[in-house]
């Protein structure tokens, strides 16, 4: 059965962090397949404010009618968040707004808890009260922490958060489920895999190689270079993310209470790994970018930092099951249509 016969989605949907890098893709994608869409963003300035406002022109290039709609708003005011599902009243909820970075949450761990906690809190109680038929939520990879079993799986605990933006995206989770047990809300938490590509954000790796690289300036090559990660691209998100729109989370009927699953419940709520499943070598990638760039990397290798993990590498085979689908975009190819974007977008 076609996954779009899945669930008929009631519109508009409601996508927060519409601005962002995953955010502003789902949302290209959705209106591109006929749906209504509401998109919302606080459009603060943790990153390049411009490249935030260039997403969202080109979502608004392609809207039909009254196909999208945009609202500046954060979702830690809750006064306009609840007033919006008041009016607006969606079905169907992808909240991706939150503070990202894991550097950054030991810099500055008070924005983290405002919009990944008391936020998240907000989106939560609206869907609770405007009766929201299904909630898909971003989490992270960040929650597997110090675990060092690879591939991570779903099915392991995940108690050991090694950054405040991990302890708040496994937060997220619980969150989630609670609201699923309490108030039978059917809710889906995907859990990222360092996500790159076209448009994506200017913290990550990806673009800091990029714009270093072509500048001759240094990069910093953190743990000696002896670090793998497991970098998805961008379409391959999108592509679960609006799979997950038109098959709400359901309670798992095997559920066993003495023998609990942490990636289902009796109640409706299913967590995700959405990753390539294929980590690559951070040198390996630096030198892949070096190749589409046309220019070597001036490298200055760096000590571990604190947050960080040495290696992911998501399973992807409990996605595959539910929607029929998992990432398979390979590493060279999702480089390449960067670095094209790259020097596109900057004008190099």
């Amino acid at each position: 059965m076609a996954y779009r016969r899945w669930f008929r989605v009631n519109r508009p949907i409601l996508v927060t962090g519409a601005a962002g890098f995953i955010g502003s893709a789902l949302c290209k994608r959705l209106i591109l397949k006929g749906e209504e869409v509401i998109g919302i963003d606080n459009l603060n300035k943790y990153y390049d404010l411009n490249l935030k406002k260039a997403r969202i022109r080109n979502i608004q290039a392609l809207r039909k009618g009254s196909s999208w709609q945009f609202h500046k708003l954060a979702i830690e005011n809750k006064k306009r968040i609840e007033s919006l599902f008041k009016n607006k009243r969606p079905k169907t909820v992808v909240n991706l707004a939150a503070q990202a970075g894991v550097r950054y949450s030991i810099e500055n761990p008070s924005s983290y808890i405002k919009s990944n906690l008391v936020g998240f809190g907000h989106i939560l109680e609206c869907c609770r009260h405007y009766e929201v038929e299904n909630l898909i939520y971003a989490s992270s990879s960040s929650v597997y922490g110090g675990n060092r079993k690879l591939p991570f799986e779903e099915t392991q605990p995940v108690n050991h958060p090694v950054s405040l933006y991990a302890a708040s995206k496994r937060a997220n989770e619980l969150m989630a489920h609670t609201y699923s047990h309490l108030y039978g809300i059917p809710a889906t938490g995907l859990r990222f895999f360092t996500v790159y590509g076209p448009w994506g954000r200017p913290d990550m790796a990806p673009m800091l190689f990029a714009k270093a690289i072509l500048s001759d300036q240094p990069i910093k090559v953190f743990n000696n270079g002896a670090m793998k990660r497991d970098f998805t691209y961008i379409d391959d998100i999108v592509e679960g993310v609006y799979r997950c729109c038109y098959k709400p989370a359901q309670s798992n009927l095997k559920f066993d209470p003495f023998n609990p699953d942490p990636a289902s419940s009796n109640s409706p709520h299913l967590l995700f790994n959405i990753g390539n499943s294929q980590p690559i070598n951070l040198l390996k990638f630096i030198e892949l970018m070096e190749n589409e760039l046309g220019k070597k990397a001036i490298k200055e290798f760096e000590p571990m930092q604190p947050g960080d993990v040495v290696e992911t590498a998501a399973s992807t085979v409990a996605l595959k099951n539910w929607i029929g689908f998992q990432p398979s975009t390979e590493i060279g190819t999702g480089i390449k249509k960067f670095a094209q974007w790259y020097k596109e977008y900057y004008k190099l």
